[in-house]
């Protein structure tokens, strides 16, 4: 009488074990992906879990310009002065205004292409490069002349303006690399009187990058780097400067004699950030969350503490 359902129910005796079975495992998986023993521990795929820093910024088309006037909408200007000593720049001079907006005088000696308007590629290279150095972090906030200081590789600022003199050693090797910030706050003007930058340990000028938010003025300097200044640049040798570097600027360059030797390589220091695992579970990783959090930086995916197998963030993208 119940023989047809001897099937289904040595069917169902069958399946208990191999769904308890099932269960165990499952169960041991995932206690070893939340447990603290790296030795028990499920790691992702090494392309999931990357945190591997990408290049760092670039100035793309603008590399080659010793002397570029950046200014929005075609209000770039730049004027190249004779008072003795006589003034020359060494490699390219571009202006985003048209060709009158170069100005070189007589007693100006340019080695160097004359490019007037520059292209927008140039314009946009340079803007890119502006905004990836301003949102680099900071290693150390630095107050003062900067006379008599040594300073070795890293990212260092000033929270407003700089006002600097004296000596300043750079310390380091030849792939070595120095971010000056000056104005992190949002203002900020970069002026150096008889202020000197020299390298020691074989570092390369080229690799020395000044970021700054407003105006950068040097007076009777030896100065050394590329500086990318939120407005104008002004450069004045009286008799005894010396510019090894760039001058890049969102306003008008004016260079007052002396020698300004452009780069024709190096880095601009600093890294970009990497993007984040997205996972939680991770803890923090220092990384580019991206547009994850959805306007509401409450809602990061870098997570806040933490650490594998104890996330900060427990409670949802809320929390």
């Amino acid at each position: 009488m119940y023989a047809h359902n001897v099937p289904i129910r040595l069917a169902r005796a069958l399946a208990a074990p191999r769904f308890a079975a099932g269960v165990v495992v499952t169960l041991a998986l995932l206690s070893a992906a939340c447990s603290n023993d790296s030795a028990s521990r499920i790691i992702a795929p090494p392309s999931l879990v990357s945190n591997s820093q990408s290049a760092a910024p670039s100035l793309g088309a603008a590399l080659s310009f010793a002397v570029l006037s950046a200014a929005p909408g075609g209000a770039g200007a730049v004027t190249c002065t004779n008072t003795p000593p006589p003034t020359t720049i060494i490699g390219d001079v571009g202006s985003s205004g048209g060709p009158a907006s170069v100005v070189n005088t007589t007693g100006c000696t340019i080695s160097g292409a004359i490019i007037a308007p520059v292209s927008a590629g140039v314009i946009a290279d340079f803007n890119r490069a502006y905004d990836a150095l301003a949102g680099q972090s900071c290693d150390h906030f630095l107050t003062g002349t900067l006379a008599n200081v040594t300073l070795t590789p890293g990212v260092y600022c000033f929270a407003a303006a700089a006002t600097l003199t004296g000596t300043l050693t750079l310390n380091g090797g030849p792939t070595d690399t120095w971010l000056f910030k000056i104005g992190t706050s949002g203002t900020g003007a970069l002026t150096g009187t008889n202020f000197n930058v020299v390298m020691s340990g074989g570092g390369d000028p080229c690799n020395v990058t000044w970021w700054v938010a407003e105006a950068a003025t040097m007076t009777t300097s030896k100065f050394i780097g590329t500086i990318l200044a939120g407005a104008g640049i002004t450069v004045t040798s009286g008799g005894v400067g010396t510019f090894n570097g760039r001058a890049l600027a969102k306003g008008a360059v004016t260079i007052t004699g002396g020698t300004l030797t452009g780069c024709t390589g190096g880095s601009l220091g600093g890294t970009a950030k990497a993007k984040c695992n997205q996972g939680v579970g991770n803890g923090p990783e220092g990384c580019d969350p991206g547009n994850s959090n959805q306007g509401d930086t409450r809602r990061s995916n870098d997570e806040r503490g933490g650490t594998p197998g104890n996330p900060g963030r427990k409670g949802g993208n809320g929390k």
